[in-house]
């Protein structure tokens, strides 16, 4: 049986993750109301991937877990400046997963939790010379994949600027993607204009959700 470790950050106490034994997730740990989302399992090759995890409408972060098809998988979030390290000042209602394969080997996997908490308006930021302001806002589209070659485009707001995009893989699934469904799928991308492009190649897929979500910076 596949072994699934899990990684885990609560956002009330340390914004760092720590390596557990398997078991069950983590993101509601000591929150008295919370609403458990889990993503789908994302691929993590040589470079860094992201993925955006949103909680439903009127909650925001409190909580944060990940599971790990094997380690070697380095995973953190982006959190905003501000005090207290709180939900709805370091959160707001999504979360940006970062993660790295620090090994030798093929392509991993993790699947990240969210731990939701009713919004309740954040605290006061604790005073700078100058207020942080967030200058970089991430913008994630996401495509359902299918078998075949498709061809999509996508590009930031009106009137803001793509500073650099990523691309993510993702599978539905209840245990970690084998390899042979992990390789059934390949994206290339490029960057022309101010405009993301991607090439999109899926084998059959046998009934797998998959999805590939763009993860743009604009400002």
């Amino acid at each position: 049986m596949r072994r699934v470790l899990v990684v885990a950050a609560a956002c009330a106490a340390a914004a760092g993750f720590a390596a557990v034994g398997a078991g069950a997730t983590n993101e509601c740990r000591g929150l008295q109301v919370c609403v458990p989302v889990v993503g789908p399992w994302v691929v993590t090759g040589g470079g860094e991937v992201s993925f955006e995890l949103s909680c439903p409408a009127r909650f925001v972060v409190g909580g944060l877990d990940a599971e790990l098809s094997r380690r070697g998988v380095d995973v953190a979030f982006r959190g905003r400046l501000g005090s207290p390290v709180n939900p709805g000042i370091t959160t707001s209602t999504s979360a940006v997963f970062l993660a790295r394969l620090l090994v030798q080997g093929p392509s991993a996997t993790f699947r990240p939790h969210l731990g939701c908490i009713p919004a309740s308006g954040g605290g006061e930021r604790f005073p700078t010379v100058y207020r942080p302001q967030q200058a970089i806002v991430p913008t994630a589209v996401q495509i359902t994949v299918t078998a075949g070659v498709r061809r999509y485009a996508t590009h930031c707001a009106a009137g803001m600027r793509l500073i650099g995009a990523t691309h993510a893989i993702g599978f539905y699934t209840d245990a970690p993607p084998e390899m042979p469904l992990v390789r059934s799928i390949g994206v290339r991308q490029t960057i022309t204009g101010g405009i993301v492009h991607l090439v999109v190649r899926a084998g059959p897929l046998e009934g797998v959700s998959a999805i590939v979500q763009v993860d743009m910076l604009c400002a």
